[in-house]
């Protein structure tokens, strides 16, 4: 598989929705968003754009805090979940490509958060952090939370993990291709004794170079973010300029 595939399309159906749908406890989602809200620095009745958003993990409870949230993706699975959950009337789904945004000057803030950065070609990544600069006013805040980052990657990668969610379990198998910089996944998902397989391919950039692109897609990067080897996440904080 080339990390130009366009995996993600049908990736997130059936058996991946709904293991990702239970993977976390409302009390983490409740915690990790406030703590997003606090990096974006943003009062409630702010207009925040979650991209991609998944099932609404995040932008749920943001909606219940006071924000307007706005979700965005690509998998209508994750977005019939989230259109399902008890929710404020402050958030809004949209079924979009995370490159298609058509705001401008529209958000207090935005962020990509749970492993959604990476999945593109380095254009389509830049041209994501393009989109988001241009759906932001000026001077409102982006977080982006990603462990490929290859300094973090490369001290925490395991070759064959697994995790189980309710009835699911899943094994992944982690091949990193230094030729392309790409974190390559076979997975595995058993669920009541059937067994389905994916593939995946993440872009994994040094610390570096991830800020510089950042920097050239309309952003000014916050460096005192602390971030130590022990986190599996990398959390970069960008003011659109």
């Amino acid at each position: 598989m080339t990390g130009t595939s366009n995996w993600y399309e049908s990736f997130f159906e059936g058996v991946v929705v709904d293991m990702w749908v239970n993977a976390l406890p409302l009390e983490h989602n409740a915690k990790e968003a406030a703590e997003i809200a606090r990096m974006l620095n943003v009062a409630p009745g702010a207009a925040i754009l979650d991209a991609p958003c998944g099932a609404g993990r995040l932008s749920i409870p943001l909606a219940e805090s006071g924000y307007n949230v706005t979700g965005v993706d690509l998998s209508e699975q994750f977005l019939t979940h989230a259109r399902r959950a008890p929710q404020p009337a402050t958030v809004t789904w949209e079924h979009r490509d995370m490159r298609d945004l058509p705001w401008s000057s529209v958000f207090d803030g935005a962020f990509c958060a749970g492993n959604s950065f990476g999945y593109l070609e380095d254009e389509g990544n830049a041209a994501f952090l393009r989109a988001v600069r241009r759906a932001l006013k000026p001077g409102a805040r982006f977080v982006l939370e990603t462990p490929m980052v290859l300094e973090n990657l490369l001290g925490h990668i395991q070759e064959r993990p697994w995790w189980g969610t309710g009835d699911v379990y899943l094994l992944a198998h982690n091949q990193y291709d230094h030729s392309t910089s790409r974190l390559e996944i076979d997975y595995t998902f058993v669920r009541n004794g059937v067994v389905e397989t994916r593939r995946g391919s993440h872009r994994a950039y040094p610390y570096r170079e991830l800020a510089a692109l950042l920097q050239a897609s309309g952003f000014t990067v916050t460096t005192d973010v602390p971030w130590t080897r022990a986190q599996k996440d990398v959390y970069f904080v960008a003011t659109a300029v």
